[in-house]
């Protein structure tokens, strides 16, 4: 049986409501739909009677029984957790239902991500980490993910540690690997080598980004991560208002989300970039086709009203005789920025790293510990999200639940002195 907070963040999802508007929707108070979403182990903790429990699947039996309603996640019954994947080598892979089911799948990974429980489902699996090109953040967040469902982990960096260096093939390469490990994530500086990858094996491949291409495991937990925003929030994807800042024209990041953004309903789009850096025409054509409004700007006045705004560092890696211009301190998004321009309720989100250096312009750091700033609680999203896909892919997705066992160490309360606002809110 899944858990009441899994049950609940699934039904609000699927039916499209703020934690207000469902409360009300279930007759219940709003504090009391808090304390039952809170962990297992917080001292506000409450179970969900199952009166409540049998009337949400009710509900939800019902809203099924109309499938064609418009809801947030547009499910279709049976929900089945997961994505039917090979390979993820692009957000093109998925519909808005199979981002859903993903999502749904990371709610379930929740407690072993923030470590109260524990899993070995993958158990004996081993995964290859093939990095060929620099990484802190994805690369110990897909190993982490992996070894949070019990696999363990083999890393290389840098072609001059692999044989490429010696002229070895990509195709040879991951046919030699794909015989050592059960799954197998690339991050390549040339665009299209990931996909290469994949071609030359039947092991699961999963992109961790390639070139200006894409990264579309950040997309994913960068769109899991404004649907647990929005729900704090009381708002919805439909209809919001998303500013893209920074590197528009290198930054795979944004190439992802932007992709995945546009399968939901009426998005405004604001693209704020020097005209060096703008969004490629070719994405612009495609979300445009999609219906959703896009700007393009060259002010970073163009975030007022936005609802989301996601920064970008320049990718200085990518460019080649080409010189950065009109990228100054008008793009650098600080405190006093925020405080003159955005609304109250604002996101302010980057996939990180950002650059700290001076005269970088990038995301300031006066705005750590600011409620709205998300970079952290969006780099934590990445584990329960990697994890779900791991575990779609390696067909354990539906072990998971019932494998379950509490951690036998004492976990951190909160990650972070700036997570303690936002505990319980998972």
């Amino acid at each position: 049986m899944i858990t009441q907070q899994v049950l609940l963040r699934d039904a609000m999802r699927r039916l499209a409501m703020t934690r207000d508007a469902f409360a009300d929707r279930i007759g219940s108070r709003r504090r009391a739909l808090d304390s039952w979403l809170l962990p297992d182990d917080s001292n506000e903790f409450r179970a969900m009677p199952e009166v409540a429990r049998r009337f949400v699947q009710e509900i939800l039996a019902n809203a099924a029984a109309c499938a064609e309603a418009a809801t947030q996640s547009v499910y279709r019954e049976p929900a089945k957790p997961g994505v039917a994947l090979t390979h993820l080598l692009s957000v093109d892979q998925f519909t808005r239902e199979s981002a859903e089911d993903l999502f749904r799948l990371a709610d379930v990974m929740l407690p072993i991500a923030r470590r109260r429980k524990v899993t070995r489902v993958l158990e004996g699996a081993v995964l290859a980490n093939l990095f060929f090109e620099a990484s802190t953040r994805t690369r110990v967040s897909f190993g982490a993910a992996f070894c949070r469902l019990g696999g363990s982990v083999c890393d290389t960096t840098g072609f001059t540690f692999s044989s490429m260096a010696k002229g070895e093939s990509i195709h040879d390469t991951s046919r030699v690997i794909a015989g050592y490990a059960d799954a197998i994530v690339v991050r390549h500086p040339e665009q299209g080598a990931v996909a290469e990858f994949a071609r030359a094996t039947n092991v699961p491949v999963v992109n961790g980004g390639d070139g200006p291409g894409e990264h579309p495991t950040q997309a994913l937990l960068d769109l899991y991560t404004i649907q647990r925003e929005f729900s704090r929030l009381g708002k919805h994807v439909d209809g919001a208002h998303i500013a893209l800042v920074g590197d528009l024209k290198y930054g795979r990041t944004v190439h992802s989300l932007i992709k995945l953004l546009a399968l939901y309903k009426g998005v405004r789009f604001t693209l704020i970039a020097p005209p060096s850096l703008e969004m490629p025409a070719a994405i612009i054509d495609r979300v445009s086709r999609n219906g959703n409004v896009v700007e393009v700007r060259d002010s970073l006045q163009g975030l007022a009203d936005a609802d989301i705004v996601y920064a970008t560092r320049i990718q200085k890696e990518r460019f080649a005789e080409e010189s950065i211009e009109g990228y100054g301190a008008a793009f650098e998004i600080d405190r006093a920025l925020v405080e003159r321009v955005c609304k109250p309720d604002v996101v302010v989100m980057h996939p990180l790293p950002r650059d700290s250096r001076p005269g970088s312009h990038d995301l300031a750091a006066d705005l750590d510990g600011d409620p709205r700033l998300a970079i952290f609680r969006q780099a934590d999203n990445g584990i329960p999200v990697r994890m779900a896909i791991f575990a779609s892919l390696l067909g354990v997705d539906k072990l998971v639940q019932r494998s379950m066992r509490d951690a036998q160490w004492t976990p951190p309360t909160f990650i972070g002195p700036e997570d303690s606002p936002f505990h319980g809110l998972d």
